[in-house]
C-alpha cells in the first residue's frame, strides 16, 4: 500500500487515503513521513497534523490549521518540496478550503486521510475540480495478517483471521486474548456507528441506526431487499420512513463500514429490480455483532473473498443466470473473473450445485471455485479452476 502512495509522490494531485476508521490510515501516513525523512527531506519541510488528536484545542478550526501551515511554510526550505500530511480531515469543518489554498502553492505535495466518502469526494470535487486521486485503505489482508506470526500454520492462522478479522488496532498492540480483542473491536464498531454515522449525519433515532447496522453486519452475504427490511422494522414497532432507512444504510456505506454488490443478469435481460448483498469491511466486526457464534462460516468466507477482491481493485457484482447464482462477477478494466465460494467441494451435491452456474456460461472469461477444501483442488474438464481459498489469498 505504501508503494502505491509513493507512486504519486511529488505530483500535483491531492492524495486521499480513504477508509473505515482505525483501519491503518494513520499508520500509513506515519510510514510515509518516515520514508520522506529517510530520503533526506528535512523535518521542517513536513507539515503533519492528526486532526482527531485528543490534544488538539477544542476550538481548533480551519483558520488555525491554515495559520499553522503558513508558519511552517515560512520556516521551510523553499528550494525543496513542502509536504503536507493531514490525518482525519473530516474532523475540521471547511478543511477543503485549506487544502485548496495549499494546493495552489507551487512545489507542495499534499496527502490527507479521511473516514467519510461523501465529504472526501463531494467537497473536494467542488473545490479541486478533479485534481485529486483517491487510494482506498482497508483493514489487513490475510497476507498482511500472516506476517503477525500468530499461527503455527497458514490454515491455523486463517481460522483466527476468519474469526477476528484484520483490524490493525489489536494486531499492532499484539492483543491475542479474546476478551481484549473483543473489547478493541467493540471500540472500533462503536466509534464508527456513533461518530461516523449517527453524529456525522445527525440521525435522531440512534436505536434504529444501530438495529440496521447490526442487521447488515450479521446477515452479510444474504440477498437484501430494502422493502422487506423496512416492513420488518415497521412490524416490530420501529417508527421510521423508507427514505430515512435508506439514508441510514447510505451513511454506513459512506463511513466505509459496509460495501454492497448488486445482483445483475450475466446474460439476457437485465434485472428490473436488482437486489443487493452487503458485506462488512472486516469479518471481526461481523462476528462481533453475532457474539462470535460458531456458525455461518460459509458467509464469513464469502465476505473475506469479497473484500480481497476490492483490495485487488475489482468492481464486484452478484451474477444471476437461469442456472443459479454466481457468487461474484469481478471486473477490472477488460478483465473479468467468475467466482464461486464454498467451504467444501467434497459432497457431490455441493460440487454439482457450485459448478452448475459456471458451466452454463458461454464466454471465455476465467471461472473459479474458492474453497477451504484442499482435496478438491485442480481444474475440471471444462476448465474451471478449484483453488484453496487460503492459497488464493496469499497470491496477492
Amino acid at each position: 500500500m505504501l508503494r502505491q502512495v509513493l507512486s504519486y509522490r511529488d505530483t500535483s494531485f491531492v492524495k486521499i487515503l480513504a477508509g473505515v476508521r482505525r483501519c491503518g490510515k494513520s499508520t500509513l501516513l506515519a510510514m510515509l513521513e518516515q520514508t520522506l525523512l529517510d530520503d533526506g527531506v528535512p523535518q521542517h519541510n513536513i507539515f503533519s497534523r492528526k486532526l482527531d488528536d485528543i490534544w488538539l484545542p477544542i476550538d481548533y478550526d480551519a483558520e488555525t490549521l491554515l495559520d499553522e501551515a503558513r508558519k511552517a511554510i515560512t520556516a521551510s526550505d523553499d528550494s525543496r518540496p513542502f509536504y503536507v500530511l493531514l490525518d482525519e480531515v473530516q474532523e475540521i469543518p471547511r478543511w477543503e478550503l485549506v487544502v485548496r489554498k495549499l494546493q495552489a502553492r507551487p512545489n507542495t505535495d499534499i496527502y490527507i486521510t479521511g473516514s467519510n466518502s461523501t465529504l472526501l469526494s463531494g467537497e473536494l470535487a467542488t473545490h479541486l475540480t478533479g485534481r485529486y486521486v483517491q487510494i482506498h485503505v482497508y483493514p489487513l489482508s490475510f497476507k498482511e495478517f500472516r506476517e503477525t506470526g500468530w499461527g503455527t500454520t497458514d490454515d491455523d492462522l486463517f481460522q483466527r483471521y476468519m474469526r477476528y478479522g484484520g483490524m490493525p488496532v489489536f494486531v499492532n498492540d499484539d492483543i491475542q486474548d479474546q476478551p481484549r480483542i473483543i473489547s478493541a473491536l467493540n471500540d472500533v464498531y462503536e466509534s464508527i456507528v456513533n461518530k461516523d454515522v449517527i453524529q456525522r449525519y445527525g440521525f435522531r433515532d440512534a436505536a434504529t441506526v444501530r438495529k440496521i447496522a447490526r442487521y447488515l453486519f450479521s446477515t452479510s452475504g444474504n440477498l437484501f431487499s430494502s422493502w422487506n427490511v423496512y416492513n420488518a422494522l415497521k412490524s416490530s414497532g420501529v417508527s421510521t420512513t423508507f427514505t430515512t432507512m435508506e439514508n441510514q444504510i447510505e451513511a454506513l456505506k459512506n463511513a466505509f463500514a459496509i460495501y454492497d454488490a448488486e445482483q445483475t443478469a450475466v446474460r439476457g435481460k437485465a434485472l428490473l429490480r436488482p437486489q443487493r448483498k452487503f458485506y462488512p469491511v472486516d469479518n471481526g466486526l461481523r462476528n462481533l455483532v453475532n457474539h462470535f457464534a460458531d456458525s455461518d462460516h460459509g458467509a464469513q468466507l464469502e465476505g473475506i473473498v469479497f473484500m480481497e477482491l476490492k483490495r485487488r481493485g475489482y468492481d464486484v457484482s452478484i451474477g444471476k443466470t437461469s442456472d443459479g447464482e454466481i457468487d461474484f462477477v469481478a471486473q477490472r478494466a477488460d478483465e473479468r473473473i467468475y467466482i464461486q465460494v464454498t467451504l467444501s467441494m467434497l459432497e457431490e451435491s455441493t460440487r454439482a450445485r457450485e459448478l452448475r452456474p459456471l458451466l452454463g456460461l458461454s464466454d471465455a472469461y476465467p471461472r473459479m471455485v474458492l474453497t477451504l477444501d484442499r482435496f478438491s483442488a485442480g481444474t475440471t474438464e471444462q476448465g474451471i479452476r478449484i483453488v484453496n481459498a487460503v492459497d488464493w489469498l496469499l497470491e496477492a
